[in-house]
């Protein structure tokens, strides 16, 4: 006999009751902008706080984990589950910070390929909001080939040493734990000689750099190993088969709002832009001027169009009617409509785009942000990435010729700055 599944029709009631009893109206300005410097690091602290804190009601009340398995404390529903949730959650606070890349990919990743005492361990605590993660995925010598990793895992025992540099994680200074793509075997062609590991971030051999950005921003990190130990035990997927990982870890990546793991207001999806656009047009005295109303229709359509091809692409890909690689369309469209909207937002401000005071309210800032705007074409997966997997599993094309195909990762030709091996 197995457990019927909550009506979806009785799931949103009930969800729709709770969060109007519970939780707080989204702050908008919390949505807009470019990873804006408007925090000290203590008010960040206090929010990622009060986000584990959320995490743990929406667990309380059974609306955590919403399509995970009930073994690990998931509710155990569908994808049209979590969607109405998202649905309901429009206007309302939520862990924006948990939303990815904690559940997509990471707790994705180790559903998908985790043992089954790492799905215990970690998935209630992400659930609970105890366990914030992080992907470190991309190294300062990468570039967009996320499969040239130079990090380096050496078997000691029942234990691996960890040794290389990790860059451009997002909040690594507040996060607990990470996923880590490490090369494991020099000796085989890059792509097969890499393993994934889980890895605590406060521990001895562990060093997060912030980065400053360009705005004053220090969300950005680097990560230096040095002889970290992780045990065998943390190790997910076979060794030297990390890429296997590798590959559905950036699919789910890619799916981001569109995954059936993720918890995110739906009008939410491209960080508030419809209403952000409206409030600047109307800070800079514009919204009469028919040149702007042009341009906040645009935003407005980028919008709509954004969500329906999210929805379109989630049916398409749970249904089998399209490639599980389709997702990259997402975030290509994702990362070129959101660097747009940015732009937008500065033709719409004028001379303030360039000189701003506190008293321009919502016209404030937006020179900054649209010196900013290519962080949505690059974090998360490069769009340059996404129309290679475009063009090349989902249209068919012929895929780009590479020189280290079928070459030991020892012999490839590396900068003199990249060592290894």
């Amino acid at each position: 006999m197995t457990d019927q599944i909550e009506p979806l029709d009785e799931f949103r009631l009930r969800a729709r009751a709770w969060i109007r009893g519970n939780l707080k109206p989204l702050d908008q300005a919390t949505m807009v902008g470019s990873i804006r410097n408007d925090r000290t690091d203590e008010e960040e602290l206090a929010a990622v706080a009060h986000e584990r804190d959320l995490q743990r009601q929406f667990f309380d009340a059974g609306l955590a984990g919403l399509c995970f398995p009930t073994e690990y404390e998931g509710q155990g529903l569908t994808p049209a589950h979590q969607k109405a949730f998202n649905e309901e959650l429009a206007g309302f606070e939520y862990p924006t910070r948990l939303a990815a890349p904690t559940f997509s990919p990471c707790a994705a990743v180790i559903l998908e390929f985790g043992t089954e005492e790492q799905k215990r361990q970690h998935l209630p605590a992400i659930f609970k909001g105890e366990e914030i993660w992080m992907q470190l995925l991309s190294e300062p010598s990468g570039g967009s080939d996320v499969a040239a990793v130079l990090t380096t895992a050496v078997r000691d025992g029942e234990e691996w040493l960890l040794n290389g540099s990790k860059v451009w994680t997002t909040g690594a200074w507040w996060s607990d734990w990470g996923l880590v793509l490490a090369r494991t075997n020099w000796d085989v062609p890059k792509h097969r000689g890499l393993s994934v590991f889980m890895m605590p971030l406060h521990q001895a051999g562990v060093d997060v750099h912030r980065i400053e950005m360009l705005n004053g921003s220090k969300e950005f990190c680097q990560e230096f190993m040095t002889d970290v130990r992780i045990p065998d035990a943390d190790r997910v997927g076979e060794v030297d088969d990390g890429w296997t990982v590798g590959i559905r870890w950036m699919f789910h990546e890619r799916m981001l709002h569109n995954s059936p793991y993720v918890t995110m207001a739906e009008r939410s999806t491209h960080g508030g832009d419809t209403e952000s656009v409206i409030d600047v047009a109307r800070a800079a005295g514009r919204l009469d001027d028919p040149l702007v109303r042009d341009l906040v229709g645009e935003s407005i359509m980028l919008e709509v169009v954004g969500g329906h091809l999210g929805q379109r692409i989630g049916l398409g890909i749970a249904s089998g009617a399209i490639s599980d690689q389709s997702a990259a369309i997402g975030r290509l469209f994702v990362g070129t409509s959101t660097a747009r909207s940015r732009s937008i937002s500065f033709e719409i401000v004028g001379a303030s785009g360039a000189a701003w005071t506190d008293d321009d309210g919502a016209a404030a800032e937006r020179g900054t942000d649209y010196l900013m705007r290519q962080v949505s074409s690059i974090g998360g997966g490069t769009t340059e990435m996404a129309r290679n997997v475009i063009s090349e599993r989902v249209l068919g094309m012929p895929r780009e010729r590479t020189l280290d195909k079928d070459v030991a990762f020892r012999e490839v030709p590396r900068s003199p700055s990249s060592s290894g091996g």
